[in-house]
């Protein structure tokens, strides 16, 4: 890696460091997300509050420190735009403020992907809602999607996004070992379910 990735990949690591679920829902008086749930920062555990619009929030802004990091880190070229990314990927799964303990990742994956290449986000999207329908399982969905992008951008011919993708869906798919344990036993929650 080059000088300028690697600072590239510091500034997106810091950047996908915000965690902002934890600070929305302080500062909206709800106390510590972490406590609730899963223990997560991202949007669907802040959608366990009852408060949507906070939870709609926190899924746009990780999203968009992902883009953020790959536009602005971008001005300096290719290698550093996806550098970024994946910097600001691993920031929201191992934020250093919150002892290297973060989200799941999905949010600020599809913020990376619009920023690096937004035909891949739109797969990943028709992908997500499609499983998310018929299937009714966030997770399941979220992580079929991550499947099919790495696929599709190497389909596409686009190598170095596919094998990047591929390396950050591991991480997803490593985060939702506990929603995968939940769907082999048949005990995963259902999108609109109460329980």
């Amino acid at each position: 890696m080059t000088t300028t990735a690697i600072l590239a990949l510091l500034f997106g690591y810091l950047l996908g460091s915000v965690p902002f679920g934890l600070l929305i829902t302080r500062a909206a008086g709800l106390g510590d997300v972490r406590k609730i749930g899963s223990g997560n920062i991202g949007a669907t555990n802040v959608l366990r509050t009852g408060n949507k619009k906070l939870a709609a929030a926190t899924l746009v802004l990780d999203m968009l420190k992902g883009t953020a990091a790959v536009l602005i880190a971008g001005q300096y070229g290719p290698e550093a735009a996806m550098a970024a990314g994946f910097g600001a990927f691993l920031g929201h799964l191992f934020p250093v403020w919150l002892a290297f303990k973060g989200g799941k990742g999905v949010a600020t994956y599809i913020g990376v992907l619009a920023g690096l290449m937004w035909k891949g986000a739109l797969i990943f999207a028709i992908v997500w809602l499609l499983i998310a329908f018929v299937m009714r399982f966030s997770s399941l969905a979220a992580l079929t999607a991550s499947v099919a992008v790495p696929a599709a951008l190497y389909l596409m011919d686009y190598p170095q996004l596919a094998a990047l993708f591929a390396v950050m869906s591991v991480f997803v798919i490593a985060k939702h070992h506990a929603n995968i344990s939940r769907l082999l036993a048949g005990t995963e929650t259902r999108i609109g379910s109460k329980g």
